[in-house]
């Protein structure tokens, strides 16, 4: 639960953030970023990153682009039935991966920050985006989805700032994906020795390859992605991992905490397993662990006040 101090920090944040100062770099601890320095570094620069398609003509052909290499990449792995976006920010990418698949593609992304999945929302609906795509909130280190239940998974430098917690975040994505994972995060051991130095210094993910090839993972595919890199201090390298899950689950949204199957009672998801809810927030799931509410009485309750309105009496608090 947020404290008052918190709150106060915030506003506080949201003012070095218009200052121009890097979030992540205040909130960092012992040279990692964690999790609630990544959700408040990239809530507060929610719009940004249409902003710069928009306003940016060279940039937009450039995201044009490596959306449509990436695109390429799933389809020549497979003819997937369903593709999440672990991390998709404000959905540039989703939006352009999306022009490229068949429309019959179910499509899933979710990110650790509200406020982005709803800019996300927004992207989608102007560029007219007419797939069936779902989207919601949640941690790349707790999934709200299902084992085995989406044929391909993807990040795009989602990764990349969670320096330190690439092997749980790794593990997360292989249980989530049916056939591949597909990884388009910083180059460390590709890079330039300047690279290296500055992806050190901003705490950023490395050893993907290797961390995979420890875990047991079958690796197919590992090299730079662009050559040129958009940004040499950046460079993309794509790690491809392939999986061969036998089952699907029939559900992909699942309690993050038990990644059991969720129901939709009285506009919230709720988990039966955990006896938890969690709220829908203007249309958008919210589905981080810490989003959800104990509640072990609320379909019991939920189907009395139901009753009650059916017999016509009062059910205010």
């Amino acid at each position: 639960m947020m404290s008052e101090r918190d709150g106060y920090e915030l506003f506080r944040l949201k003012r070095s953030y218009r200052e121009g100062k890097n979030i992540c770099q205040l909130l960092r601890k012992n040279g990692k970023n964690t999790e609630h320095a990544i959700e408040v570094s990239y809530d507060l620069q929610s719009g940004a990153y249409i902003a710069a398609l928009e306003h940016n003509p060279e940039r937009a052909r450039q995201k044009a682009a490596y959306t449509a290499d990436v695109a390429g990449v799933i389809n020549s792995l497979c003819k997937p039935a369903s593709v999440l976006e672990a991390g998709i920010g404000e959905a540039t990418t989703l939006q352009g991966v999306i022009k490229h698949m068949d429309a019959r593609v179910k499509m899933y992304g979710f990110d650790i920050s509200w406020s982005r999945v709803a800019y996300a929302r927004e992207w989608l609906r102007k560029k007219k985006v007419r797939h069936n795509v779902v989207l919601c909130t949640g941690s790349l280190l707790h999934i709200p989805c299902a084992d085995n239940s989406v044929d391909v998974v993807y990040t795009s430098h989602s990764i990349e700032p969670n320096g330190g917690n690439e092997e749980p975040i790794i593990r997360e994505l292989y249980r989530v994906t049916r056939k591949y994972l597909i990884l388009l995060e910083p180059g460390y051991e590709l890079a330039a020795a300047d690279a290296r130095k500055r992806m050190k210094l901003h705490g950023y993910c490395r050893g993907l390859k290797k961390i995979c090839e420890s875990l047991g993972y079958r690796v197919v595919i590992h090299r730079l992605f662009q050559s040129p890199p958009a940004d040499p201090l950046n460079p993309t390298a794509i790690t491809v991992i392939k999986k061969d899950a036998k089952q699907r689950s029939g559900n992909v949204l699942a309690c993050p905490r038990l990644k059991t199957p969720l129901e939709e009672i009285g506009g919230a998801l709720y988990s039966p397993k955990a006896l938890t809810v969690y709220p829908i927030l203007l249309g958008i799931p919210c589905l981080r662990v810490e989003n959800g509410i104990i509640a072990s009485a609320y379909p019991r309750i939920r189907t009395i006040r139901a009753d009650k309105r059916k017999q016509g009496r009062r059910t205010s608090w």
